[in-house]
Order: structure tokens, then C-alpha cells, then sequence
């Protein structure tokens, strides 16, 4: 098989890597492609890859958006003109949604934001088959116009933290706080304050605290690859609390037994709630309350071993719905 998967965000260039390792383990052929940010080319360099950078990530207005979008799409077009992949995979890029469909190659999108309206609208209804969380109500993927839909028992993260080896460390200060910045320039937390500066200052008197941001700064180039590199599932597996406004680094924390606090409404999501029922150390909560749910978990490590081995793996699944799609052309 000839696979293409296309990465926009750090998280995604995560499950891009685990999922190209299985393939490639298979003998398959994986196009792995990704786009410049702050979080994607450093971390894939960082993980030992070297993805083909397609575009780059361009929030300023609605029309930049839409203008790097048109470019990205008209860069792929060239490059599968002659030779298209089997199969198109991605965490609901709209790149690689849009290039796919229009090529008739089959799509397997995974997904797990029911609040990004814009882009599960210009990913889910081309998908050959949408591949979420069982934490997610059935109407996300009905509503949004999801064709095929496969359930796994897990959440996105399980890709690539089951398997996780972090390294081991003595230079962290502690009792370590790791504290990651809103996403504000995402079209669904725009109208978001962002008040990390002020949560970092008041958790410091509970400990060290360091601050994951999401941009160099607040011009042009804050949308480039970050200055300094941080590996957070890595940084987070050293922690003694990890606190965010978003839910990705949450449960990379939390899957390894990490206390960590989502702050809602930001956090106060389905697969978050879906592993704090699973009892994994995940506690949402409001910016009032951090300080207090703060004291009662930090520095407590959970062992979620056993937990965390009881859930299924979504590259598993992914791999499995890649083969019956070739195998039925």
C-alpha cells in the first residue's frame, strides 16, 4: 500500500509517526507530509523524522487562512497528479481531505473536537470512514455529515503514549507544574482570554512552574517553528501536575499517570471526561478552583498500567480499515 498522511499540528505529526511505523513495519510505503507551525517540524525532527513541508500555518485573518489553505491544496494536487496513494489518512486535515476526495482516493480521518464546527464540516463528510473515540455522542458524527464511522475503546493519545519509553532525568526542579497556554488562535478558541501568565504566577507558590506557550510571539513570525523545542509528552512524564486550558497534554499526563487539571470550558470535553471515568488522573475544573484541586493532587502518581494497557489502540484500528479499503478496490 501507498499511504499518505498529512500532519497540521504537533499532535497530529505524533499520530502521524505511530501510524507510519506500523505501516512501514509492514513493508508499506508511508508519505508523510506536514506544514510549517510553531509545534510540527521541531517535534518531528526531534522524534528522528523528516516530512515533506507542504504550506505553512497562517492565522493572521479569515483570508490568510483561506489563501494558505488554497496553496496547500494546489502544492498536493502536483504531487499526486501522476501517482496517487491508496489511501489518505489524517487527523482531519482539510488539505488532504479536500485533495483526497477530489482524487478519488478513500479518506480515514480520526477526530475528537465536537466544538471545531468549521473544520469537521470540511473533513467528516468526505471521509470514507471516521474513526472516534466510544467517548463521543453518536450525533458529532451524524451531525457533521460522517458516512462510515468506527468506534475504538480509547482516546487519540493511546497511539502514542501505549508503548511510551520517557528518559530518565535528575535536572528537573521540583516539585515540577507544567502549565500549557490556551490555543488562541484557533478559530474556536478566538473569543478565549488568555490568562496563563497570571495562572503560572499564582501556581508558583505551589511549586516550579513551566510554561509550555503555543508562539514564539505576537507577530508573523510566532507562526514558524518555535525557537526553543519541547518534547511535552516527554516534559510531562517528568511532571508533578500538569495544568491546561486545552486537552491534548492533559491526557499525555494523565495516560501516564500524571495528575493533570483541564480547565474548562476548553476542557470539559467528551474524552476527557471519558478517561477521568476510567480513572485516570484527569480533574476539570474552573480557573477559581485550580489552585485548590492543585494542592489535593501534586506530586501524587497514579499507577495507570493496567488502565491504560485495557485500552484499544486507534493505529490498530486505522491499520485494519486501511487493508479492507485496498483489498475491495
Amino acid at each position: 500500500m501507498r499511504i499518505w498522511y498529512d500532519a497540521c499540528t504537533g499532535k497530529q505529526v505524533r499520530y502521524a509517526i505511530a501510524i507510519a511505523k506500523k505501516f512501514k513495519a509492514e513493508g508499506h510505503e508511508v508519505i508523510f507530509t506536514t506544514r510549517e507551525h510553531p509545534d510540527t517540524i521541531p517535534l518531528a525532527k526531534g522524534l528522528g523524522e523528516d516530512p515533506l513541508v507542504v504550506g505553512k500555518y497562517a492565522p493572521t485573518t479569515l483570508a490568510s487562512r483561506l489563501e494558505e489553505s488554497a496553496e496547500r491544496i494546489i502544492q498536493f494536487v502536483k504531487m499526486f497528479r501522476d501517482k496517487k496513494p491508496d489511501v489518505a489518512i489524517a487527523h482531519q486535515s482539510v488539505e488532504l481531505c479536500r485533495v483526497a476526495f477530489g482524487l478519488g482516493v478513500p479518506i480515514i480521518t480520526t477526530a475528537d473536537t465536537p466544538y471545531a464546527y468549521a473544520v469537521n464540516r470540511l473533513t467528516l463528510p468526505f471521509a470514507h470512514t471516521v474513526v472516534v473515540s466510544e467517548a463521543l455522542p453518536k450525533s458529532f458524527t451524524a451531525d457533521n455529515g460522517a458516512h462510515n464511522v468506527t468506534v475504538f475503546g480509547g482516546v487519540d493519545e493511546v497511539a502514542w503514549i501505549k508503548g511510551f519509553n520517557p528518559k530518565k532525568t535528575t535536572n528537573t526542579k521540583k516539585p515540577l507544574i507544567v502549565v500549557r497556554q490556551i490555543e488562541n488562535r484557533a478559530v474556536y478558541a478566538e473569543k478565549k482570554q488568555d490568562n496563563v501568565q497570571t495562572l503560572a504566577q499564582r501556581l508558583a507558590e505551589l511549586g516550579n512552574v513551566h510554561v509550555v506557550q503555543r508562539y514564539n510571539n505576537e507577530n508573523e513570525e510566532a507562526y514558524k517553528e518555535k525557537l526553543g523545542f519541547e518534547d511535552t509528552a516527554e516534559l510531562v512524564s517528568h511532571a508533578d501536575l500538569v495544568v491546561s486550558y486545552g486537552g491534548t497534554i492533559t491526557r499525555e499526563a494523565a495516560l501516564q499517570g500524571v495528575p493533570s487539571i483541564g480547565i474548562s470550558d476548553m476542557a470539559k470535553t467528551y474524552v476527557n471526561t471519558y478517561l477521568t471515568q476510567k480513572g485516570f488522573p484527569l480533574f476539570v475544573t474552573t480557573e477559581d478552583q485550580v489552585i485548590e484541586v492543585a494542592k489535593q493532587y501534586l506530586g501524587k502518581r497514579f499507577d495507570v498500567a493496567d488502565k491504560l494497557a485495557a485500552l484499544e489502540n486507534p493505529v490498530d484500528v486505522i491499520a485494519g480499515i486501511a487493508k479492507n479499503i485496498t483489498r475491495q478496490k
